[in-house]
C-alpha cells in the first residue's frame, strides 16, 4: 500500500510539473503575441505614411491579420473562469435513439478529437463502452492544452442528429440525440477530499475484441462513490494502477461540480442536473437530411457546412456562444 502512495505521488508530482511547464508555455505565448502586434502595428503605421496605391492591397493584408489576431486576443478574455484555462473531461453519452443514437455518439467522438488534433491538444481516451451494432455508448476523454475547458464548456449539453438512418431497412429519416458532458480537469484536486470508506472499487477483466487482445488480467477499475452514487469506470490502459488514478481524477471532477453547484440543492437533484437526451432538450441540431444545417440554438449562430462541422470545425459556434453569454 505504501508503494502505491509513493507511485501515486510521483505520478501527480509529475502531471503538476508538466501543467505548470504548459501554462508558462502558454503566457508566455501571449506575451510574444502581444508584442508581435504590437510591432506589425507601428509598422503598418509608418508604411501608411509612405504607402502608394500599389501598396494598398498589401495593407489591406496586414489590416486583415492583424484583426483576426485581436479578434483571437480578445475572444480570449471571455475565458475568464476559474477552471477555464486548464484541462478537460469530456464524456458522451449515446441517449434516445438506439442504434444510431450510439452511432451518433462516435461521430461525435470523432468531431471532438478532431477538433482538439486542429488546436494541438493531446487527448487520452479513459474509457470507451462500444455499442451493441454500431457506436458507441459512452466514453470519456482527457483533453490537455491551454484553455481546453474554457473552449469545451459551451459544448455540454444534448446533441441532435436529423438524417437518412443507414441502420433502417427502409432508409427512412431519423432523429438520434447524445449528451456531452464537460468537466474541468484540475492539476491539483486538494480541495476535493473523498474518505476511503466512501469509495466502493471493483477491479476486473478489461473487454477487449477477444483472440490476443483479451485482458489476461484484472485491469479494469470501477469506482462507486457511496453517498451519491456516482459510478466511473475506467479500464483503457493495460496498468491498473493507472485506470485508478484516472477513474479517480474523473470522480473528482464530477464532485467538483457538485461541490460548486447551489448549496441548497440536494445530491438527487444535482445528479439529475444533466439533461436527458431527448426531444425538446437540445442546445444543437445537425440536419443532415431532408437539408445540410448545423444550428446552435442558444445563439441561433448556423452553418451550412455539415461536413466541416463533424469534421471539428466548431470554432465559431464556441465563439458565438462565448461572446453572448460571457
Amino acid at each position: 500500500m505504501e508503494k502505491e502512495t509513493q507511485k501515486t505521488d510521483l505520478w501527480d508530482n509529475r502531471e503538476r510539473a508538466q501543467n505548470i511547464m504548459i501554462r508558462l508555455a502558454d503566457l508566455r505565448n501571449e506575451i510574444e503575441t502581444y508584442e508581435m502586434l504590437k510591432k506589425r502595428v507601428e509598422d503598418g503605421l509608418e508604411l501608411l505614411d509612405i504607402a502608394e496605391n500599389s501598396m494598398l492591397p498589401e495593407l489591406q493584408h496586414e489590416v486583415e491579420f492583424i484583426q483576426n489576431q485581436v479578434n483571437r486576443l480578445e475572444l480570449r478574455t471571455f475565458l475568464s473562469g476559474k477552471y477555464d484555462r486548464g484541462n478537460a473531461l469530456l464524456a458522451i453519452h449515446a441517449g434516445t435513439g438506439g442504434t444510431d443514437s450510439q452511432d451518433w455518439a462516435e461521430m461525435l467522438e470523432r468531431m471532438y478529437l478532431r477538433w482538439a488534433e486542429h488546436r494541438n491538444y493531446k487527448t487520452d481516451i479513459l474509457d470507451r463502452t462500444d455499442g451493441e451494432e454500431a457506436g458507441i455508448k459512452s466514453v470519456t476523454i482527457s483533453v490537455r492544452g491551454p484553455l481546453a475547458y474554457g473552449y469545451l464548456r459551451p459544448e455540454k449539453g444534448v446533441h441532435r442528429l436529423v438524417r437518412l438512418s443507414p441502420f433502417d431497412a427502409a432508409h427512412r429519416r431519423h432523429t438520434s440525440f447524445a449528451l456531452v458532458e464537460v468537466l474541468p480537469e484540475m492539476d491539483d484536486m486538494g480541495e476535493i477530499h473523498i474518505p476511503a470508506e466512501d469509495v466502493k472499487i471493483d477491479v476486473y477483466r478489461s473487454s477487449g475484441a477477444g483472440g490476443q487482445n483479451v485482458q489476461k488480467n484484472a485491469t479494469a477499475v470501477r469506482l462507486t462513490h457511496l453517498p451519491t452514487g456516482i459510478v466511473v469506470i475506467c479500464q483503457n490502459e493495460r496498468s491498473q494502477m493507472q485506470n485508478r488514478e484516472n477513474a479517480m481524477r474523473v470522480l473528482k471532477a464530477r464532485l467538483l461540480a457538485i461541490k460548486h453547484a447551489e448549496q441548497d440543492e440536494r445530491i438527487s437533484a444535482l445528479r439529475g442536473e444533466y439533461t436527458k437526451a431527448e426531444w425538446g432538450s437540445q442546445i444543437r441540431s445537425y440536419v443532415l437530411h431532408p437539408y445540410q444545417l448545423v444550428k446552435d440554438h442558444r445563439t441561433e449562430f448556423e452553418m451550412g457546412n455539415t461536413q466541416a462541422v463533424l469534421d471539428g470545425q466548431i470554432d465559431q459556434f464556441i465563439e458565438a456562444y462565448l461572446r453572448k453569454t460571457d
